[in-house]
């Protein structure tokens, strides 16, 4: 069975998980309602997505 012959240091450690931050997600802003809106995605309050309406909303 493979086993470590030493003891993986925490500098070691900590530079595998470098890549393992979370990151914020980017908003942007509605062309039409001027809500923020997660980039490349529907706008929830309008139903628009690049200036055209996609969805239709309840008002």
């Amino acid at each position: 069975m493979a086993v470590p012959k030493r003891k993986t240091s925490k500098t070691r450690r900590d530079k595998r998980r470098t890549h393992d931050a979370l990151t914020v997600p980017s908003f942007s802003t509605c062309q039409k309602c001027s809500e923020p809106t997660r980039s490349h995605h529907i706008c929830e309050n309008c139903g628009s997505y690049n200036g055209r309406q996609i969805l239709a909303v309840k008002e």
